[in-house]
């Protein structure tokens, strides 16, 4: 019988010739039938632009999006808008979320004329005490060959407060970070993507002050300016994202937003393959530190470009909530990921229902711890015959870099759920479990 091969994901995000070579081949194949497509994805909506979003999830789960829709989908996957709204609604959204990111964006500007100029900065532009830098590099970033003076020009803007300083000490980081974030791509060949990027990671940093700007973030942001065109819908449905992930790059005195992140991969390892988790344990790695950057960044760096956006769409039709975008819209509750009322299964993330159906109280855990202790799993007979120190463990996991396959991991991901939901509900050996979530408030 024959079945259709798919077309390659990658056909749609060109890679540089010179970089072919090096980067990991996308997995992912655009299939008729199984890839949300244009016709089913528009068929979603009735006449007045109510979503029926239960007819997409499932297709996505096993699918994914066809990327030519990609970013529209996303948007209501983050929940930047709600299915039960109608195309009215949603284009009034959109126009006052444009206007308040133009105000973002200009109050920046207001700060260092840099921002929305098409251009960006590597270099550190003031001292850690607010004064002038002196560095001819910055200098030149900032203003060509024609520096003003620059002792004036500080008196002339007048003195900084604590929040500015901060802000423009992050932004030769943010800098540093563009020019480095998917670099294999003939996108980011144009100086003005690079400076989009640097543009909304900068009003991003200054718009969330609580968490500012930490490595990785550009990751996670770069695919928005990819898939939106418009630039201040791209910052909004980055937000979005920066709404499920924040906690782990809130970093106080006492601790890193990612180590709660980490504890619960520990309860979890433990809880499904504990002489694993003892392993790793005798090794050195209990903190489980080599899971950072799959966490912070979803896998990012482990799969090709194409695959990971495939991962994270399945993901979050996975674990969505439809209750995402009320608990978003209500400022007093958006911080702290509260639920709304009650929500129907059907309109809920396969991961979401069997949240609901164990009826615990507390938080659930993402998706994503889920999906890096079902890795940890698949290669849990390597790292136990293996591995002899910590060195060991970052190497087996980093061999799985573009080996792979998003839909097996999220298949494995949920199935490991399920597991642990049972075993956490029935107790293990006659001791009962609870269900912890470690989440940075």
């Amino acid at each position: 019988m024959w079945r259709d091969p798919g077309i390659p994901a990658d056909s749609y995000y060109e890679v540089r010739p010179e970089c072919a070579a090096s980067v990991p081949q996308s997995k992912f194949r655009i299939k008729t039938g199984k890839t949300l497509s244009v016709r089913k994805w528009n068929a979603a909506f009735s006449p007045e632009g109510f979503l029926d979003i239960s007819k997409i999830l499932e297709r996505i789960q096993h699918g994914g999006v066809h990327p030519s829709i990609r970013g529209e989908v996303w948007e209501f996957l983050l929940g930047s808008f709600d299915p039960h709204s109608t195309y009215e609604e949603r284009e009034n959204t959109r126009e006052n979320r444009r206007v308040k990111y133009e105000i973002l964006k200009q109050l920046c500007k207001k700060m260092f004329s840099l921002i929305g100029s098409g251009r960006y900065v590597t270099a550190p532009i003031i001292t850690e005490n607010g004064e002038p830098t002196q560095d001819p590099i910055a200098i030149n970033q900032i203003y060509g060959d024609s520096p003003p003076n620059l002792q004036q020009q500080a008196l002339d803007d007048g003195p900084m407060d604590k929040r500015e300083i901060d802000w423009k000490l992050t932004l030769h980081q943010i800098g540093l970070d563009v020019v480095r974030t998917d670099r294999t791509l003939m996108f980011y060949e144009k100086e003005e993507n690079l400076s989009r990027l640097w543009d909304i990671l900068s009003i991003y940093a200054w718009y969330d002050a609580d968490v500012g700007y930490c490595q990785g973030m550009s990751d996670l942001c770069s695919p928005m300016i990819m898939l939106l065109d418009n630039e201040a819908d791209a910052f909004w449905c980055f937000e979005r994202v920066m709404r499920k992930l924040r906690g782990n790059f809130r970093c106080t005195e006492k601790s890193v937003g990612v180590e709660s992140q980490l504890c619960n991969l520990a309860t979890v390892t433990k809880v499904i393959d504990p002489k694993l988790h003892q392993h790793l344990e005798t090794l050195g790695g209990g903190d489980y530190l080599f899971a950072v950057r799959m966490l912070m960044v979803l896998f990012r760096r482990e799969f090709s470009f194409a695959d990971s956006l495939y991962l994270w769409e399945m993901m979050w039709a996975l674990e969505y909530d439809p209750d995402l975008f009320a608990t978003y819209e209500d400022e007093g509750d958006a911080r702290d990921g509260s639920k709304g009322k009650a929500k129907s299964k059907r309109q809920c993330g396969k991961f979401e229902r069997e949240n609901m159906r164990n009826g615990t109280a507390a938080a659930p855990l993402p998706i994503s711890v889920f999906l890096v202790a079902s890795v940890l799993k698949d290669r849990s007979a390597k790292l136990q015959a293996e591995a002899r120190g910590l060195d060991d463990v970052v190497k087996i996991l980093n061999d799985i870099t573009g080996n792979i396959d998003a839909k097996k991991a999220c298949a494995g991901a949920v199935k490991l759920h399920k597991k642990y939901l049972k075993k956490v509900k029935m107790g293990d050996g006659g001791q009962k479990f609870s269900i912890f979530v470690a989440f940075a408030k």
